[in-house]
């Protein structure tokens, strides 16, 4: 099995962007592109010059409600979102709870025919099976490709959130926690069918998260 990785990227200027998707993409299937760490008046800017590569990209529009970076008002981050769809990226990375409340991006999105990747994360913990199971349920009706992350306190909370794939048939399904009790579901993800986890080429950008020379290293040696 041919195991995936992409490589979470947050730059603070489109050209410096640019630079790091270029020499990320030379390693990794893939690359999350963090928007939110741009100021909103570089996005076009940015979506122009890396146009090219976009179909190897997952774009990210994370509001600081939903630990990222992107501080203004939703109805601006809606229209860059929908800027976003426009240029038909790998992936448009949408919360479940921003969907859930705008039914004209939803609409909009699947109209520009650009898939979502419809995620939700829990900072703080990793909820019980049953609400995990229900989470999963309510997200597929917006996407076939979805994104649960939760926290991970100890290693049960690790084997819970890896059991939903034993519950994603037809579907894309990408599940794991976050922190130190939480990064082997970032390797096993992939055993279990993850279409990629998530690394980085530097510093983690999120808790728990591995180098990309790192996880393919350890990959290889699973494989071997």
């Amino acid at each position: 099995m041919a195991y995936k990785t992409c490589v979470t990227i947050a730059e603070k200027t489109p050209k410096k962007l640019n630079s790091v998707l270029k020499k990320a993409l030379k390693k990794s299937d893939y690359a999350e592109l963090r928007f939110d760490f741009l100021k909103p008046s570089q996005v076009p800017d940015a979506l122009e010059l890396i146009k090219k590569n976009l179909k190897k990209c997952v774009c990210t529009l994370r509001p600081t409600s939903e630990g990222g970076k992107f501080s203004g008002n939703e109805k601006e981050r809606i229209s860059i979102l929908k800027l976003i769809a426009e240029y038909h990226p790998f992936l448009i990375d949408v919360e479940y709870n921003t969907l859930k409340r705008n039914k004209n991006l939803v609409r909009f999105i699947k109209k520009s025919k650009s898939d979502i990747l419809v995620s939700w994360h829990d900072f703080h913990k990793t909820p019980n099976l049953s609400s995990l199971n229900k989470m999963l349920k309510q997200m597929r009706k917006f996407s076939k490709f979805v994104k649960i992350v939760t926290s991970a306190k100890s290693s049960n909370d690790a084997s819970r959130i890896l059991s939903l794939y034993s519950r994603s048939a037809k579907t894309n399904l990408i599940a794991f926690a976050m922190g130190n009790e939480g990064r082997i579901s970032r390797i096993l993800c992939l055993h279990l069918g993850s279409p990629f986890t998530y690394v980085t080429l530097g510093k983690p950008i999120a808790p728990g998260q591995f180098s990309l020379d790192a996880i393919k290293s350890i990959v290889n040696f699973r494989k071997k």
